[in-house]
């Protein structure tokens, strides 16, 4: 498992996940790496950044569920920072959906602030499918991203959705050819670059602020609605059915 940096030009930077035999899931080491990444790029002098994934097939399939799941207090403020979860992030992010996010893959995405998908991309949240609560800010920030019955939707019935849909709701801002998406990103971020850093990390600042005051109340609900579904038998039933690719039994 790789995070990688590559330095497109002087004021922008790719950020690409490359786990390719896992459809670039993420381990913990890999969002700890992760949110080592993003402190070192904010305090660098990009001024705008991509993220995408390696290969054709995913962007991002979520949490590398095959280790460690245990998720005490420190241990996921360590996570959460590869997921901008709660940060307050000033530099603009640009997303080059290459493949399917699925999971964390989309969390991941809702801390982006721009985004474009191959046309075979697919989009979902089947956490609820295997026992697991999506807690890399889905229950959060989804429902102010696209509005509470698309978010609902997803989240409920895990459901995967096609890049033309996840358009049409807003989960995304367009859908581009996969052929053209890398220059879809650059030409974007260039835009963004070109412009005052100043005023556009101030107004970054400010909406990302607000978006996070509106979820920093729900914070202790989070762990502990987090907790409660980690300590169901249902948790137990979900990993064991989805390491051993069956239908769980519930």
């Amino acid at each position: 498992m790789e995070i990688t940096v590559t330095e497109h030009s002087e004021h922008i930077a790719v950020v690409t996940i490359d786990n390719q035999p896992k459809r670039n899931a993420v381990s913990r080491a890999a969002l700890i790496e992760l949110g080592e990444t993003w402190s070192r790029l904010e305090a660098a002098p990009y001024r705008c950044l991509i993220v995408t994934g390696a290969g054709e097939k995913a962007f991002c399939s979520g949490a590398d569920i095959s280790g460690d799941l245990s998720c005490d207090v420190d241990t996921t403020a360590r996570l959460l920072r590869g997921l901008q979860k709660y940060a307050v992030y000033r530099k603009p992010i640009v997303a080059a959906i290459n493949g399917d996010a699925i999971g964390g893959g989309i969390e991941l995405m809702l801390s982006t602030d721009i985004r474009a998908a191959a046309p075979h991309a697919r989009f979902g949240l089947p956490e609820v499918k295997w026992g697991i609560y999506p807690f890399g800010g889905a229950a959060l920030k989804l429902v102010q991203q696209v509005g509470y019955v698309h978010a609902m939707e997803l989240i409920l019935t895990g459901r995967l959705i096609p890049a033309e849909e996840a358009a049409r709701i807003g989960l995304i801002n367009r859908v581009v050819p996969a052929a053209d998406l890398m220059d879809w990103a650059i030409e974007t971020a260039s835009l963004i670059a070109a412009n005052s850093p100043a005023a556009v990390q101030a107004v970054k600042e400010q909406i990302t602020t607000g978006d996070y005051m509106r979820n920093s109340p729900r914070e202790a609900l989070e762990q502990q609605l987090g907790d409660r579904v980690r300590a169901s038998p249902d948790y137990a039933e979900g990993i064991s059915a989805f390491i051993e690719k069956r239908k769980p039994n519930y």
